[in-house]
């Protein structure tokens, strides 16, 4: 036997080994794929759920960074202590009135003209008054009827009670003759006084100045028909007011109140003289608060014998404080209209706080703010009706501020 025969069951021996061998193999890389799979899908199933509760963590910062109001702030403006006040106020004639008929008629004639400045006593215009002159001339023909009547009653009583003390007549005869001589005295009298009346109509063709002024207004010419009475509309023929001295009236704020009193003195201003200060005297005030507005209604008496200032002038008023007060202002869209009185809203440790607080002048968009605030107060600016103390807010950063953080 050759040496190759000798080893053929060798070989028939090897190759299931192989294959056992190669089994396991395969078996342990099915596993180890299995396994790297699983590994896997636990990495995705870790990552799905940190990324879900990321996202819920986000949803839940993000909804309470909502919840937070973002609101735009501004600071007080401080100023100079207050020494003085200065208010609007316009000037008023001391005297002002229309000038009215009080007969019917037409207008004969007039003889003065806006601007003519008059004295007490002259004489404006005149009026025709037909009517009521035909009316004077009938009263006066009545009354010399009336007096003739008299006359002759007082004559028949007089007869009647010579003749009674004869016992010629009787007495209920005698005070007939009596009583109708009293009741034609009576008619007598009222005939006179209706002459007087027509009279003083009659007096009252002619217009006059019922004081020292200049007129304003003339609404009446030539051939104008007249009707008495100031009821009619239209019907003021003229205006008059006495500039020799004007009140102005001004409406100062309650908080100064106290600096204003009869006598004292008070500074005026107008734009049409620079640089020049009219002086006037406090004359009287309301001593009432307006509920409406707070303030109290002053009037301050100033001297235009000159002419030099107009009626229904503006002019600001410049009133002395007993003490200077320090004010800041702010922007009229700041305030809060509460029952409980006027606040601001303030960002205090990122909540907002309303602080009341006590207004002094209004400048329309701004006014003052004497007590409450300090210049380093963030305030609220439009500040929603249903903010309250202790909501949570976040200031609104201004683009140029963020630039430049």
């Amino acid at each position: 036997m050759t040496t190759e025969n000798k080893k053929e069951p060798e070989t028939q021996f090897e190759a299931p080994a192989r294959d056992e061998s190669h089994r396991r193999s395969v078996g342990v890389g099915t596993y180890v794929i299995l396994a790297a799979v699983a590994v896997i899908f636990a990495i995705v199933l870790g990552l799905g759920f940190i990324s879900r509760k990321k996202a819920e963590a986000d949803l839940k910062q993000a909804t309470a960074a909502a919840a937070i109001a973002t609101v735009n702030v501004v600071y007080p403006q401080a100023g100079a202590p207050t020494a003085e006040i200065v208010l609007p106020g316009n000037t008023q004639a001391f005297t002002d009135a229309p000038i009215f008929a009080r007969t019917n008629g037409y207008v004969k004639s007039w003889y003065v003209d806006i601007g003519t400045r008059v004295k007490k006593g002259q004489l404006l215009a005149e009026i025709e008054t037909p009517e009521v002159d035909q009316q004077l001339q009938q009263a006066r023909a009545d009354l010399k009827t009336a007096q003739a009547n008299l006359r002759q009653a007082e004559i028949t009583a007089d007869r009647w009670e010579a003749l009674w003390k004869t016992d010629s007549v009787s007495k209920q005869e005698t005070d007939v003759a009596v009583n109708a001589f009293h009741a034609m005295k009576a008619t007598v009298d009222s005939n006179m006084s209706n002459v007087r009346r027509l009279e003083e109509l009659q007096g009252f063709e002619k217009i006059y100045a019922p004081f020292d002024g200049v007129i304003t207004a003339r609404n009446t010419d030539i051939g104008a028909l007249i009707n008495s009475g100031a009821s009619t509309p239209g019907q003021e023929l003229f205006h008059l007011a006495a500039i020799h001295t004007l009140r102005v009236f001004v409406a100062v704020p309650q908080l100064y109140s106290q600096a204003v009193r009869p006598g004292a003195t008070a500074s005026l201003t107008l734009d049409e003289f620079p640089g020049k200060i009219f002086t006037g005297t406090i004359a009287r005030n309301s001593n009432s608060i307006d509920p409406a507005s707070r303030t109290l209604l002053v009037e301050v008496d100033v001297d235009n014998r000159n002419g030099t200032l107009l009626p229904g002038a503006y002019v600001r008023v410049h009133l002395k404080l007993p003490q200077p007060v320090n004010s800041v202002t702010i922007p009229a869209n700041t305030l809060l209209f509460r029952s409980e009185g006027l606040r601001v809203g303030v960002v205090r440790n990122g909540r907002a706080e309303l602080v009341p607080v006590t207004i002094g002048r209004d400048y329309g968009n701004s006014v003052e703010v004497v007590s409450g605030l300090q210049p380093t107060d963030p305030v609220i600016v439009n500040p929603s009706d249903s903010l309250v103390s202790g909501t949570a807010v976040q200031v609104n950063t201004p683009p140029a501020q963020a630039a430049a953080k």
